[in-house]
Parts: C-alpha cells; sequence; structure tokens
C-alpha cells in the first residue's frame, strides 16, 4: 500500500510517501501526483519501507518527463537500493537534515494543500 501526500511550497512541491514503491498501483500513483503538480518535487521518503526495480523505473520516468526530483530522508534500506543501483548517482538526495531545512525554509511562503490517495 502507498499513501502519497502533496504540500506546495510556491514553485516547489513536496510529496511525502508512506508505504512502499513498487510494482502495481503504488508506482502509478506516485507518477500521477508528481505530473499532475509540478516541474521542482521533492519526494520524501521518510515512511517508505521498500522501492523496487519498477519503483525505481518510476523515478527515471519522471526524470526523462522533465520533472526534477530531489529525494529526501531516504530510509536505510531504500537507500541502500538506490546506492546498488547507482541512482544516487543521477538524483540528488538528502538526509533527514538537509531536507527539513529545506522543506520548512519554504514554508514560509507555501499554501499547504494536501493531496492524499491510498492504494489497498
Amino acid at each position: 500500500m502507498l499513501t502519497v501526500t502533496a504540500q506546495n511550497l510556491g514553485d516547489t512541491l513536496v510529496l511525502r510517501c508512506r508505504g512502499r514503491i513498487v510494482r502495481g498501483d503504488e508506482t502509478a500513483i506516485l507518477c500521477s501526483a508528481a505530473r499532475q503538480y509540478g516541474r521542482n518535487i521533492i519526494l520524501d521518503l521518510a515512511e517508505v519501507e521498500a522501492i523496487d526495480a519498477a519503483g525505481i523505473g518510476a523515478l527515471i520516468s519522471l526524470q526523462a518527463a522533465g520533472i526534477y526530483l530531489k529525494i529526501m530522508n531516504p530510509t536505510e534500506q531504500v537507500r541502500e537500493t538506490l546506492r546498488i543501483t547507482k541512482i544516487d548517482s543521477i538524483f540528488e538526495i538528502s538526509s533527514s537534515e538537509e531536507g527539513r531545512e529545506t522543506a520548512t525554509g519554504a514554508a514560509a511562503d507555501s499554501s499547504e494543500h494536501a493531496w492524499h490517495a491510498t492504494v489497498g
């Protein structure tokens, strides 16, 4: 199951993901949210348990579509998958402290709008 919550921070969108980014509806939900809401996206993976090849493919397809993705707060398991697949050399990845500064620094100018989608 994947839940995606979107927060608009002016010209940047933060997509907070919870669950797993894996083959099936989960990757479709992520891609749909990203394509619908923006070109500059911070993808917060602090609550993502796992990402598989389809999830990595979704990230690459979003980049190919001209969407700039910055990955924030990946869990150890997700970070290791990104490292093994060498995706960490393609995307900017920030730790939780760096990511928190990015997200909260822009929050003063944000129009907070949450969007939720859940796949079961």
